[in-house]
């Protein structure tokens, strides 16, 4: 059997849908890599003993360090593959296949429409308003399982607004699970939804470690809700989502001491990232720059196409984001170390003086 024909064996919805193309998919090469929204200032830890058996599904002292630091009970607490299996495991323990939907508000993060996609679960897109915030009238008229709010927002930058969530909350408080992505919360603590669980037992939380705890080749998230919601997503899970070194080094990475280390480490980089939106909102070429509550920042320019190139022939990687739903010529940037950034604004510089110099003759 040739390829062609097997791959007319995969289901219909495979053939149509769409990959998510990730940061490290979509671009590669460059030395300085401030395209996915990593943590360029990376702890180190170490593995002990052998790795022939398997390991436990929810390792405890992985499991207890988290509900420790989200001062949680560990019942409501629940680690996956990254988020993102967290996204895919809602999805198919809520969702009734081709009968039920999820509602996300764009632009945001894209593996919620193909989480629902490969699940033959509908979206209702209802995009943010022109300042990034929901439209609560045209969200309340959807009638989802699931919605998912991502604050802070990826690729914006910006928190929802609280009492935006708790309004959320309160309309679909017996018809649907709101689940808010907090993967970017450390950057901006105060905002975090965690207050609310005991309130609300329809909110569920994303958290990971891959952003502000620097260990996103480690690929370990959670998800924080209530007790029957965790146990509904343990008899879905994978018997062993966790690889040995994997719980290892999460346990590792939540003692104290280490969540220390890693809050030291954000406070650095909102330094840097507050640094860089002063440096872009007086940089001429760069025509918007949104606030941002993480650890990255959202410019216009005049051509994000030629932008990335012009960064990435100098060895800098940033990502295009202009494809999503209501944004236009914007890059994404994250923030990297302090060499990193000066890196950028350098290369930066070089760019966006050779494209006015340009423009100039053009107009003589």
């Amino acid at each position: 059997m040739n390829t062609t024909k097997i791959h007319a064996l995969a289901r219909d919805t495979v053939k149509a849908i769409q990959p998510y193309a990730s940061a490290r998919s979509s671009m590669s090469g460059g030395a300085i890599w401030l395209n996915a929204n990593e943590n360029a200032l990376a702890p180190e830890y170490q593995l002990t003993g052998s790795f022939n058996r398997y390991p436990s599904c929810q390792p405890k002292a992985v499991i207890d360090g988290y509900a420790a630091y989200a001062k949680l009970q560990p019942d409501q607490v629940l680690v996956s593959r990254g988020a993102d299996e967290a996204i895919e495991l809602l999805i198919r323990s809520f969702c009734q296949p081709k009968q039920e939907s999820i509602s996300l508000c764009p632009p945001t993060y894209g593996m919620y429409a193909i989480s629902a996609q490969s699940n033959d679960v509908a979206c209702n897109i209802v995009p943010l308003t022109a300042n990034f915030e929901l439209n609560l009238p045209a969200l309340f008229a959807t009638s989802p399982k699931l919605v998912f709010i991502c604050s802070p927002n990826n690729p914006t930058g910006n928190l929802i607004p609280r009492q935006q969530i708790i309004a959320v909350l309160e309309h679909f408080k017996h018809s649907a699970l709101i689940v808010v992505d907090e993967a970017y919360i450390e950057f901006a603590p105060e905002a975090s939804t965690l207050n609310l669980l005991n309130d609300y037992p329809n909110l569920v939380i994303l958290r990971t470690l891959s952003k502000a705890f620097a260990l996103a080749g480690l690929r370990c998230g959670f998800t924080l809700a209530a007790p029957d919601i965790i146990l509904a997503l343990k008899q879905m899970i994978a018997p062993y989502p966790l690889a040995e070194p994997v719980a290892q080094i999460a346990a590792q990475a939540l003692r104290p001491e280490a969540i220390a280390k890693m809050q030291n480490s954000v406070n650095t980089l909102n330094q840097l990232r507050d640094n860089f939106i002063t440096y872009a909102k007086a940089r001429t070429g760069i025509n918007q720059v949104w606030p941002s509550s993480a650890n990255y920042v959202l410019l216009q320019v005049a051509d994000a196409a030629a932008c990335v190139a012009a960064l990435a022939e100098q060895g800098i990687l940033i990502r295009n984001q202009s494809s999503q739903l209501g944004l236009s010529q914007v890059v994404r940037v994250s923030i990297g170390s302090a060499n990193e950034m000066q890196a950028l604004t350098t290369a930066m510089d070089k760019y966006f003086n050779l494209a006015n110099s340009t423009a100039n003759k053009e107009r003589i």
